[in-house]
């Protein structure tokens, strides 16, 4: 008997082949991401709001193989620039979507705002950490995801951005922990 695994797995190899318009495209990346743009898998990043050129870029970095995922790469192997751009601004359009996560203790969001004076997230990230043009939005992202990709960084799993792996290696995973969740929470 074959697993819905395997058969989920295949299909994702085989969906960005035959969608052939980038509305087709789109519903692939909504498989995971989200019809509403809540992703189920809090370790999968919101993209509804998301910056268009951050979008663009990770959709490159992943055809590239500057960044790694085993979902990704295949979903995007088969889209041109054309492509991964209009599914970047479709996804700009949208509205982000509010995951109902909790603001942070103060204690919590005080470590955090001392953290990011020491590390300058909102020298890319401005002051709301609503990010601009290539910069992504930090605000309201899910918690899991976060930290999730604060780690990648900081173990290099993730290679597509060295300045950002060199911050959080220099940074204190307690010190990251409540970026996280203060994050999450605004």
């Amino acid at each position: 008997m074959i697993s819905r695994g395997i058969i989920f797995g295949a299909l994702l190899s085989v969906a960005p082949a035959l969608a052939q318009s980038i509305a087709e495209k789109v519903e692939v990346c909504a498989g995971c991401h989200g019809q509403d743009g809540k992703p189920k898998d809090k370790t999968i990043p919101v993209i509804w709001g998301q910056q268009a050129g951050y979008i663009y870029i990770q959709l490159r970095d992943y055809k590239r193989g500057d960044r790694k995922n085993e979902t990704m790469q295949p979903i995007v192997s088969s889209f041109e620039k054309d492509d991964m751009r209009a599914i970047a601004e479709y996804f700009a359009k949208k509205p982000w979507p509010n995951l109902g996560q909790p603001r942070s203790p103060k204690h919590v969001a005080q470590r955090a705002l001392s953290a990011e004076h020491s590390v300058g997230c909102t020298g890319c990230h401005l002051e709301q950490f609503q990010g601009d043009g290539t910069t992504p939005r930090l605000a309201g992202q899910s918690q899991e995801y976060l930290a999730k990709t604060i780690a990648d960084f900081r173990t290099r799993a993730r290679g597509n951005n060295p300045g950002m792996t060199d911050l959080m290696r220099a940074t204190s995973p307690d010190d990251l922990a409540a970026l996280a969740e203060y994050l999450a929470g605004l």
